[in-house]
């Protein structure tokens, strides 16, 4: 009985180490060898709490994203991800190796995506943590990499980010690739949020900082929630948001959002008394800048919502088009805006100013786009010269201040302080706001339209248009082929392609002779290779050589003697020019087609 039992549990303890797949893993350490497969969202390794997880997310159908997220909310939301510009495909693998490689490999192609800069010395395990920091450590339990030290577009309570770390946002609230923005403590200590000249990472405009160089040193996000910057000795340079709400009762989290807009979020656990009446879902505690529309000012780049476009805040950035204009791309607004109608002609004889119209904005700008400025005039006026300019896309008028405005339209907003009037000025016929502010119909009557309806709902049209455009295609490739092929047509010559007199001379083997502007060469011809015949190959790329072409050619043809060596055809095939002759077995050849004295 005693042998029964030691035998179990000896086959239990084997069994224990014997490795199986999972596809959620909520051990603490995680062993060299193991991996995981992009197959859902279901393939992760949780925290021992299972608060965060570490795995794939599905982006989109069939792509991947590496990440850490928030695993016990329904959201499921990402804090982390180590290849947002670079999804893989379903398959891929994350392997912890036997050496202590941590790799992300794509299934299709078979390319290493992404790596862990540990570099393998002497990983032994690795750890998806209760703080959300993702760690790989040695037999001692040293951090050997993490998560934390390498942040994307958000930072966790406990988390801390150093001199020269950045945060950049991600392209849209879906597309996880760097965008424009970023947060960053600048090696000299000052924290502040730019954009950048994107796609390059060199900064372009900085819209907020807390102007601490040469004492900024880290910014700490601690355990009751506030995020501050400090110095070198600790004491609090900057308070950047200070959390009235403790980190027990609520997840938080610090995102360099897609807008530009770095946001303090808290969302209510499911126990503790103070997170009653919550609702369930991330709420903003704080945020900077206070106003994204107004504080970014770029005299390149299309401001806060992209070209052509209006920035509003309004518990949030809202980004709109002006009237007639629409969104390049309605899934990415910060694309910018694109007109509806074609532009003002600038033909001096047909000005067109009667074509356009202006819908007024009230309190709508678009600082540093003007190319014009005119003081001490009225309204009406800054609206006459706006029409009377091609260039004019919108005019701002204030206290007898009138600026024409050109396309791309930069930093637009709308400020209920400002006073400034906005002039967009739009086409008749195409716009769908009239002059009043109501929305038009279509002009059913536009001549344009009828005709168009008609003649391309007419069957007999589309087949009028079917044998113009066969006919026009048939003719220019006959021309062409004419042209290519035979451009000099003779009468009682012989056309031979290239690859004839080719074949004829053996690859043009045999050198009879040569000239300034040509080589004769030895051929037969006839399909028992019994004539004889010498091919003057005319030299290409040779101004001279096309002119003795077309001038021997027309002399020849045109002459026949007995005493005269007898011109056989010729070849015109791209850059190739030959001229055929009978060969002359007694005189000199040489002598007749290089015109030398015997």
């Amino acid at each position: 009985m005693a042998f029964k039992l030691a035998y179990a549990l000896c086959f239990l303890l084997l069994f224990l180490h014997l490795p199986f797949p999972t596809t959620a893993q909520t051990n603490k350490n995680i062993r060299l060898g193991s991996s995981l497969t992009a197959l859902d969202n279901s393939s992760f390794w949780a925290s021992p709490s299972g608060e965060f997880a570490f795995g794939f997310q599905e982006i989109g159908r069939n792509s991947f994203l590496l990440a850490i997220w928030f695993n016990k909310i329904p959201e499921k939301t990402i804090v982390w991800s180590a290849n947002g510009n670079n999804l893989v495909a379903k398959g891929s693998k994350v392997e912890l190796t036997a050496d202590g490689q941590f790799r992300l490999n794509d299934a299709v192609t078979g390319e290493q995506r992404w790596a862990a800069d540990s570099a393998g010395t002497g990983v032994s395990y690795a750890a998806m943590l209760d703080t959300g920091n993702f760690v790989l450590a040695n037999r001692s339990s040293i951090n050997l990499w993490e998560s934390f030290d390498h942040p994307t577009d958000t930072i966790l309570p406990l988390q801390t980010l150093n001199q020269t770390s950045t945060l950049f946002a991600r392209y849209t609230a879906t597309n996880y690739s760097k965008r424009r923005f970023r947060f960053a403590l600048k090696l000299d200590g000052d924290l502040s949020l730019y954009t950048t000249h994107f796609p390059l990472d060199s900064v372009n405009t900085i819209y907020w900082s807390t102007d601490t160089a040469g004492c900024g040193y880290q910014v700490i996000f601690n355990q009751s929630g506030s995020i501050y910057l400090t110095a070198r000795n600790r004491s609090i340079l900057n308070m950047i948001s200070n959390s009235t709400v403790s980190t027990r009762d609520f997840y938080q989290r610090a995102t360099l959002d897609y807008d530009g807009v770095f946001r303090h979020y808290v969302y209510p656990k499911s126990t503790g008394s103070s997170a009653a009446g919550w609702l369930k879902a991330w709420t903003s505690m704080s945020f900077i800048p206070p106003n994204i529309c107004k504080t970014i000012l770029q005299e390149t780049g299309g401001g806060a919502c992209g070209y052509n476009s209006i920035c509003k805040h309004d518990q949030g950035t809202i980004c709109q088009c002006p009237p007639g204009y629409s969104f390049i791309d309605p899934d990415d607004v910060l694309k910018g805006c694109k007109k509806n109608f074609i532009s003002q002609s600038c033909d001096a004889a047909s000005p067109e100013t009667d074509h356009f119209y202006f819908q007024e904005m009230q309190h709508t700008d678009w600082p540093m786009s003007e190319y014009e400025n005119f003081a001490f005039v009225t309204e009406d006026w800054c609206r006459q010269a706006c029409l009377a300019d091609c260039f004019c896309a919108v005019a701002n008028f204030k206290n007898g201040q009138c600026w024409l405005k050109g396309s791309p339209l930069l930093n637009g907003r709308v400020d209920p302080i400002n006073g400034v009037t906005g002039l967009v000025k739009i086409r008749k016929e195409n716009s769908t706001m009239g002059p009043g502010g109501g929305y038009l119909k279509k002009k059913d009557n536009s001549t344009l339209v009828v005709v168009g309806s008609v003649l391309l709902s007419s069957s007999g049209f589309l087949n009028f248009l079917l044998l113009l455009t066969t006919y026009l295609v048939v003719s220019r490739i006959y021309y062409r082929k004419a042209k290519v092929n035979q451009p000099y047509l003779v009468m009682n010559l012989k056309y031979f392609t290239y690859e004839e007199l080719e074949e004829a001379t053996n690859g043009f083997k045999e050198e009879l002779g040569r000239g300034g502007f040509a080589t004769v060469f030895k051929g037969v011809l006839g399909p028992d290779k019994a004539k004889c015949v010498a091919v003057k190959r005319l030299d290409s790329m040779v101004k001279e050589s096309e002119w003795e072409f077309k001038a021997e050619m027309s002399a020849i043809s045109k002459t026949n003697h007995r005493n005269l060596v007898q011109l056989l055809g010729y070849c015109n095939e791209r850059e190739h020019r030959m001229l055929v002759y009978e060969f002359m077995s007694n005189g000199s050849l040489a002598g007749f087609l290089f015109g030398k004295s015997p």
